[in-house]
């Protein structure tokens, strides 16, 4: 009965279409990646490229087939809403970054792209001291997050940059 079970369970599984994440393929030989120093973005991202792509990791951009950029990354905490004694109940959380992959040249293969993940986040007065633990486990959710979207959007980057339309070129104001 248990093999039966296993075997329904098995081939139930194998007919959604469901497969294991494994190994994503970046159309880059070579890679630079250049994040802000005080930055762990950079470090979680440079240790999911080298342990899940065969990529290849360069410390100098010139030498790199592509060169991602962050140019902003950002964390703020809003107010979202308040109870009756104007008391803070619940706050939203929200990270953005700004990056683009270009080759040595300044050719882009990602032009300048934002990314921006939002998350909830309940208020107690009395629980402060877990409510901020809350908080920093949810930033660093949500940074594992950014991550696998950078590597989504860079697997499905093209692989020969893109030169600028004619149509914009002759576009532009003069």
């Amino acid at each position: 009965m248990r093999i039966l079970a296993v075997l329904v369970l098995t081939s139930l599984t194998a007919a959604c279409g469901f497969q294991l994440r494994g190994q994503a393929s970046l159309p880059f030989e070579t890679l630079y990646i250049a994040v802000p120093a005080i930055s762990q973005l950079g470090t979680e991202l440079k240790r999911n490229i080298i342990a899940g792509t065969r990529t290849k990791l360069v410390d100098d951009p010139a030498q790199a087939q592509a060169v991602l950029l962050v140019t902003a990354e950002d964390r703020s905490k809003t107010i979202l809403s308040l109870d009756t004694s104007g008391r803070v109940r619940e706050f939203q959380l929200r990270y953005r970054l700004i990056f683009r992959v270009h080759d040595p040249k300044g050719l882009d293969y990602l032009p300048q792209s934002e990314i921006r993940l939002t998350r909830d986040i309940s208020f107690n007065d009395a629980q402060v001291l877990a409510k901020e633990s809350e908080e920093l486990l949810l930033y660093r959710d949500m940074q594992s997050d950014m991550v696998q979207q950078i590597l989504r959007r860079l697997s499905s980057a093209p692989t020969t940059p893109v030169a600028l339309q004619p149509e914009a070129v002759n576009a532009a104001p003069r």
